[in-house]
């Protein structure tokens, strides 16, 4: 008996190309939403969430909790800037809240990873990428917050490159993100219409949060489905060895694409399909979210040099300084330098063969422990 001929639909590789772009688009306006839908919640309380915290653990505490509000370090730090320029916070008092972000701003991409639960292999190569950015951040503050509030070494160091800045030029300046642009202006249509039809500005977030899932789960499905398709093996091999060949590539890549949209969230969130689909390998991937940690903290500078006060630029700095000396001690040291990816690694098997454990990590790191620590050190 002969077999009768398939109706799948084969589609040109350009069609593609544009199919993936397009999704990318919806994928980012998804994000987008569920940062909003996120802030709308909990931005009213960011200020009283940073306002008057002087124990270490409790500020690196607030600013995990205080960026998981609004989603987007860039918006918890340039806050931090602000307060901190405003003389409501001092810089030592600052820099707990600042590694805190740091944390915070990983819980996006770890959300994304849980929309490939339906699929085994694709939930574990995509938890493990979202996953070892956690993991990095959480073993640069194990090292370097306790060296910190030893001897000052990052804020002293932020202060006197404040000093010789403010010293020679006069400061200010901000820019716009074409991409983030664009993608703003669909989701500000979807909220515009979300609050027309709903009065209650608690019920409209949401309502908001869920539509930004939906589109996320949506585009995630098509964009593994064809990323792979998309890209040919001799293409993924050379995108791979290329990466491999040097982590410095995959960091300028993490660092120059968030830079561009003015957020790490994004640049993370991007990768997880990515890896998922298979095109990318996690290792490889791995330099590129140490750049997006680089990268992210533009926003907060650029915050500081419009605020034009000297201890707002000092905390801006020391939050770069943070991520580049936390990549400058663990990054060249073979042994240590995958520990974040063999611990992600590990997580996402467990989480494999026991999904609560994926939504309970997720809770546990980024809402309960916060919210316990700012109770009991506040």
């Amino acid at each position: 008996m002969q077999t009768p001929p398939t109706n799948r639909v084969s589609i040109p590789t350009p069609v593609r190309a544009v199919l993936i772009v397009g999704l990318l688009y919806l994928f980012l306006v998804g994000v987008k939403l569920l940062e909003g839908g996120i802030k709308g919640l909990g931005s009213d309380i960011q200020a009283t969430l940073f306002d008057g915290v002087s124990n270490p653990i409790a500020g690196l505490c607030v600013g995990i909790l205080g960026t998981v509000l609004v989603q987007s370090s860039s918006v918890s730090t340039s806050t931090i800037v602000g307060l901190v320029a405003a003389g409501v916070i001092d810089v030592s008092s600052a820099v707990p809240m600042i590694m805190g972000a740091n944390i915070g701003t990983t819980v996006t991409n770890t959300l994304v990873s849980l929309a490939h639960l339906r699929k085994t292999d694709e939930f574990r190569l995509a938890f493990t990428a979202a996953t070892m950015h956690d993991f990095f951040n959480l073993m640069a503050v194990a090292a370097l917050l306790p060296l910190e509030l030893a001897t000052r070494f990052l804020s002293n160091s932020a202060e006197w490159i404040a000093d010789a800045l403010t010293g020679s030029q006069e400061l200010g300046g901000s820019f716009d993100s074409p991409i983030k642009g664009a993608v703003k202006w669909l989701a500000s249509i979807v909220e515009d219409g979300v609050d027309a039809v709903v009065s209650a500005e608690t019920f409209a977030a949401v309502i908001t949060i869920v539509i930004g899932l939906a589109f996320i789960f949506f585009t995630l499905a098509f964009i593994t489905r064809n990323m792979r398709l998309l890209v040919a093996d001799r293409i993924e091999r050379s995108l791979n060895a290329a990466l491999a060949r040097s982590g410095l590539i995959g960091m300028a890549v993490g660092m120059i694409v968030t830079i561009s949209v003015q957020s790490s969230s994004i640049t993370t969130s991007i990768l997880i399909p990515i890896v998922a689909s298979g095109v990318l390998l996690v290792r490889n991937a791995f330099p590129i979210t140490l750049g997006a940690n680089v990268g992210t903290t533009v926003t907060a500078l650029l915050a500081a040099l419009g605020a034009g006060a000297v201890d707002g630029l000092t905390i801006a700095v020391t939050h770069t300084l943070f991520n580049l000396t936390a990549i400058a001690l663990f990054y060249p040291l073979p042994r240590i330098r995958y520990f974040p990816v063999q611990a992600a690694e590990w997580l996402a098997r467990q989480a494999v063969q026991r999904k609560r454990w994926a939504v309970g990590y997720v809770f546990g790191l980024f809402v309960i422990l916060p919210v316990l620590g700012i109770v009991v050190f506040r």
